[in-house]
């Protein structure tokens, strides 16, 4: 029968790419799962390490289970790795993200040095290597051997389990068709498969000589997302001369769902919207190597917000991950690391990553869209980028016949591009309010797109700010204040959720995470768009304004706990809560009663001295404090880390453009226009003089127009750091002071 051995203890570790004929003196001694960039991937500098380190391990055979085949099963390796056993090169493995096996029976001594080498450096075939996020390195989940009889499941497919199961609903019953892949097989064996129900009671049992069965589920339990997330399992066992020699089982969940370009997210016959999250794997000070305890926490955290669905970005998460998702209700969005930059040699790489997702996840009901890339047309779309995703859009089709396809695709691409009339479902990456635009042009722009395309559903995949422990009574776009953050997100809450026709919408992003080349917020090396720090400790307000939407549990919260000393009079304090109405008290004092249908409550506070607030709504209470300050808190106040100007300390006079003016407003003036003209021939020449492309992409009408949202130092200090472009604070300063003798457009 077959035993899964787990492999984790006992590696030693090298930032070295020479394979060691014995196993080294002086090496790091480490367990898996063991990240190499769990520090300086998350420190800022664009510096971590990416390059090759090997794992090495001596074992006896004799300490491993008894069996005829042994596999060596990797479930994280990022991004390329090498197997070697007793010297000799097994296997090559190009993606990071995946399960994959290698056979190590006619290489197998009596004592035995497995190494793997494992390298994350740059190159130009393996996805992802441009994106907003760390590509830390390391053998991050779980090894195990995998031993088994002569003949077996297959374990050599694209990382699969063996056995693929298909229900599909006919009314009130589910037809079940199952197929398993055999190593092997020898005549006269049989399999045998079983359908249990939840609490493992065998429904049904077939026994048969072929690789297919079928079953039908009558009144079939059904899987129903968050409300009812009921599974059942089926289980092959391979039997010879009727004694079992190897199983396999795999849970699965019954349900249809339809997605509907006018009423969204269909399950069971029901409309179900999806509203919820984008999740990366990463963790403060581990990287990727996260435990089953980690896993456990966030998806406890997502179910908390009330979440329905999760955006498992950007590349396939650890199987644990999914089968959480599956218990807990989550509708899933699951996808390939095809991300940002398009390249022509990496065809084979989206290819084979696409088959590993859909072999490993086909049987996971949460699943119901593959995501065949993110922000790939950000420079354009061309005709190997359009021929890539055909390929892939008719793979996940041929592989799975039950399932959607979709993409994530960048606001600055346009609503006519070809790319978009591939897979089934668009989504877009929206930051209206945050890199640029305003708020409130979101939901205008996705009606433009319902009206303009109307049989596609759309959705949004990524809008999101960033918040970390800034605070201000008038918070500002790009001020990095948990209180502009909450603000944004109210506006998007209202926006989004009130659409009917959007199929899904997911929050970027539900943790702070690691981006070891972001260098803004005051804290390098990651973003802080997370409704939850990095480190899970800490959730921002903007979580509860979610919570308060989504979980139907009575709730109320008060927002602002981190924000005590204000310097005004009255202050505006903002109460978060499901129930129709909140009462708030300021030192045991009424302040009144109020309702908000949009769960968003908002009080003015006299302060004075130092203050306790209670708010209660129903049987909820929750509390905070402020207190009244002559002067401004200055540790509430960024102060980025090398800025060269920051916003506070610009001169500004009423009724005219200055740093701090929006774009929009500065070239809505003739003056203006012609100031930012110059501007924009310096930023674009670059430094050295030659003609610069931020990000790789086009300077587009539809760019500048999102542009016109930003502020002059905002939209200088993000294109000096795309372009080669060098601004010094004289340079601001003297561009401040002209900007300061142009009046200002009038609202």
């Amino acid at each position: 029968m077959r035993t899964v051995f787990n492999f984790n203890a006992g590696w030693v570790f090298a930032k070295e790419s020479q394979v060691p004929a014995n196993l080294p003196a002086g090496w790091e001694a480490v367990d898996l799962p063991h990240c190499w960039n769990a520090v300086d991937g998350q420190d800022g500098g664009n510096d971590y390490f990416r390059g090759t380190c090997c794992y090495a391990k001596s074992f006896a055979k004799a300490d491993l289970p008894e069996a005829a085949r042994y596999y060596l099963e990797i479930q994280g390796a990022n991004s390329s790795a090498e197997v070697y056993l007793n010297g000799v090169k097994l296997a090559q493995h190009d993606g990071g993200y995946s399960t994959w096996r290698v056979e190590l029976t006619e290489t197998l001594q009596e004592e035995n040095l497995l190494v793997v080498t494992v390298d994350n450096a740059a190159n130009d075939r393996v996805y992802p290597q441009m994106a907003d996020f760390t590509f830390y390195g390391g053998l991050y989940r779980d090894v195990n051997i995998v031993c088994v009889s002569d003949s077996h499941f297959d374990l050599d497919y694209y990382g699969g389990r063996g056995i693929a199961v298909t229900p599909i609903m006919d009314g009130a019953n589910a037809n079940v068709g199952v197929e398993v892949w055999v190593t092997n097989a020898k005549e006269g064996q049989t399999v045998r498969y079983t359908v249990y129900d939840a609490q493992e009671n065998a429904l049904q049992t077939v026994e048969s000589d072929e690789t297919t069965a079928s079953f039908v589920i009558e009144n079939a339990h059904l899987w129903h997302g968050r409300k009812d997330p009921y599974l059942y399992c089926l289980e092959a066992e391979l039997v010879e001369n009727g004694e079992v020699i190897d199983a396999v089982c795999t849970r699965f969940g019954c349900r249809s769902f339809e997605i509907d370009p006018n009423c969204g997210f269909i399950l069971n016959g029901e409309e179900y919207p999806l509203r919820g999250v984008s999740r990366h794997q990463d963790r403060w000070g581990k990287g990727n190597a996260l435990s089953h305890a980690d896993h456990e926490e966030d998806i406890d955290l997502i179910c908390e917000v009330g979440a329905t669905t999760i955006r498992l970005a950007h590349y396939q998460h650890d199987q644990y991950f999914y089968d959480l998702c599956d218990e807990r209700g989550l509708v899933i969005w699951a996808e390939i690391p095809y991300i940002s930059k398009h390249m022509p040699t990496g065809r084979e790489n989206t290819i084979s990553q696409m088959r590993e997702l859909i072999t490993q996840n086909y049987n996971h009901p949460s699943i119901v869209v593959w995501g065949l890339s993110n922000e790939i047309s950000i420079g354009g779309s061309d005709d190997d980028l359009l021929e890539n995703h055909r390929i892939l859009n008719d793979l996940c089709h041929e592989m799975d016949k039950t399932r959607k396809t979709t993409i994530a695709a960048v606001s600055m691409c346009k609503m006519d591009d070809p790319y978009l009339q591939i897979p089934d479902v668009v989504s877009y990456n929206h930051y209206f309010g945050w890199y640029g635009g305003d708020t409130s042009m979101n939901g205008p722009w996705f009606d433009k797109f319902h009206a303009t395309h109307p049989n596609i559903p759309i959705g949004c995949s990524e809008y999101g700010c960033e918040a970390l422990n800034w605070h201000n009574s008038d918070p500002r776009q790009g001020d990095y204040t948990e209180e502009y953050q909450a603000y944004y997100h109210e506006e998007l809450i209202r926006q989004l959720f009130t659409r009917q026709y959007m199929w899904a919408t997911h929050v970027w992003n539900m943790f702070d995470f690691g981006a070891d080349a972001r260098a803004e917020g005051g804290e390098n090396g990651q973003n802080h768009k997370g409704l939850v720090t990095f480190d899970r400790k800490y959730k921002k307000d903007s979580f509860y304004a979610y919570k308060a939407w989504l979980n139907p549990e009575p709730m109320v919260h008060l927002c602002g706990k981190r924000y005590i000393d204000r310097v005004e009079d009255v202050t505006k304090v903002t109460v978060y809560s499901n129930q129709p109405a909140v009462e708030l008290f300021a030192n045991g004092v009424s302040l009144g009663v109020k309702e908000a249908a949009d769960h968003f409550f908002y009080f003015d506070v006299p302060n004075a001295g130092e203050t306790k607030l209670m708010a209660v709504a129903g049987e909820c209470r929750d509390e905070s404090v402020i207190r009244k300050v002559e002067t401004f808190n200055e540790a509430y106040r960024l102060k980025e880390e090398g800025a060269i100007l920051n916003w506070f300390d610009i001169e500004e006079k009423e009724g005219y453009l200055s740093l701090n003016s929006k774009m929009g407003d500065v070239i809505s003036t003739v003056r203006g226009k012609l100031l930012f003209a110059s501007l924009m021939g310096k930023m674009l020449k670059g430094n050295d003089g030659k003609e610069a492309k931020p990000m790789g992409f086009e300077m587009t009408p539809e760019m500048m127009s999102m542009m016109n949202g930003f502020t002059v130092l905002r939209l200088i200090t993000m294109a000096g750091g795309m372009m080669d472009a060098k601004f010094t604070k004289e340079d601001l300063l003297d561009l401040n002071a002209k900007l300061v003798k142009i009046k200002a457009p009038k609202k």
